[in-house]
């Protein structure tokens, strides 16, 4: 038996199949893109700020896709395990992983052989500078008061950072190289675990982020002496930038998804326009403010961008401050 549909029927058919696809996109697809769960690698340990944004995506991302993203944390070397276990997937867009700038520095540090251009980005959303932070019974109350005792004693001051050859390694060398002083690195396997070893007294400072140290400055057990970036921070304005003290340092990480290179062209275009109104929605905003992460917006073109931007940096940084791994 045959079923017959008038033309105006057939009409109001295709016209609600074209609205169920650009409901999702933005745009309709030939791939009916996607069929099932994308899988959302956090290449870090759970707990930490990139773990928690990519969990506020996840969570926001089921107002604007039919299908789940899943978050799947993958740590290890850096960040380098969950990375390389993106770049080798298919490219069909279902294998995307959360990107930070260690993305840029593990390459010409030695410790990784892929590099931004082996990833296909899609958005970036967030950006943060690196702090000094020590405990609160700590005898520098200024940054002045710190530096000066680690040029007394240099090497002595144990500088706690999230890794070798990650953003807060760069950014405690990069201090070292700009006032003369020779630190104490001192790498754990994220930030979570340097700023637990500065509680402990493990390590005299950490130069993470002021997200990764916010609960426990509320909590009056560290204080922050400076951060290292061009202005003052909304949550942390009394806590003043190097560059007011004379020392011309600005640096920190970003954070963003991508995926492998050679995804399919209506992938990618379906992704990126997700992935906005994604980044736009209110409640991801509020876990952003909420874990003091500065929200800032790039898109495809306006990520590599940066990605290159910065890839030259460290790279003059690891050659100038001979960081990279033999």
């Amino acid at each position: 038996m045959s079923i017959q549909i008038s033309r105006r029927g057939a009409l109001r058919l295709a016209a609600a199949g074209i609205a169920a696809q650009t409901a999702w996109g933005g745009a309709a697809h030939a791939t009916n893109f996607p069929v099932r769960p994308i899988e959302l690698i956090v290449p870090f340990q759970p707990g930490g700020g990139t773990d928690g944004v990519a969990r506020a995506f996840s969570d926001a991302a089921r107002r604007h896709m039919p299908q789940s993203v899943m978050v799947l944390n993958k740590p290890g070397a850096s960040g380098a395990i969950g990375w390389i276990d993106m770049i080798n997937s298919k490219p069909d867009g279902y294998k995307l992983a959360v990107v930070t700038v260690e993305l840029v520095t593990l390459k010409p540090m030695g410790l990784a052989k892929f590099g931004y251009d082996d990833v296909q980005p899609i958005i970036q959303f967030n950006a943060d500078p690196a702090a000094i932070t020590v405990r609160a019974d700590a005898p520098w109350n200024t940054v002045e008061e710190f530096l000066a005792a680690a040029k007394k004693e240099p090497g002595k001051i144990g500088m706690g950072n999230g890794s070798n050859g990650g953003i807060w390694h760069f950014a405690a060398a990069a201090l070292g190289q700009k006032t003369g002083i020779e630190f104490n690195h001192i790498p754990y396997p994220g930030a979570g675990p340097a700023v637990l070893a500065l509680l402990g007294g493990h390590v005299d400072a950490v130069s993470v982020s002021p997200a990764e140290v916010a609960q426990q400055l509320q909590a009056g057990k560290l204080k922050m002496l400076a951060v290292m970036a061009d202005q003052r921070l909304k949550n942390f304005d009394k806590v003043p930038t190097l560059k007011e003290k004379g020392i011309d340092l600005s640096i920190g990480t970003w954070r963003g998804i991508a995926g492998p290179k050679k995804m399919p062209a209506e992938v990618l275009a379906y992704l990126k326009t997700a992935a906005t109104k994604i980044v736009d929605e209110s409640a991801f905003r509020a876990v952003l403010d909420k874990q003091n992460l500065g929200f800032v917006y790039a898109d495809d073109q306006g990520f590599r961008e940066r990605m290159v931007k910065d890839s030259v940096l460290f790279n003059d940084l690891v050659q100038s401050l001979n960081l990279k791994n033999n």
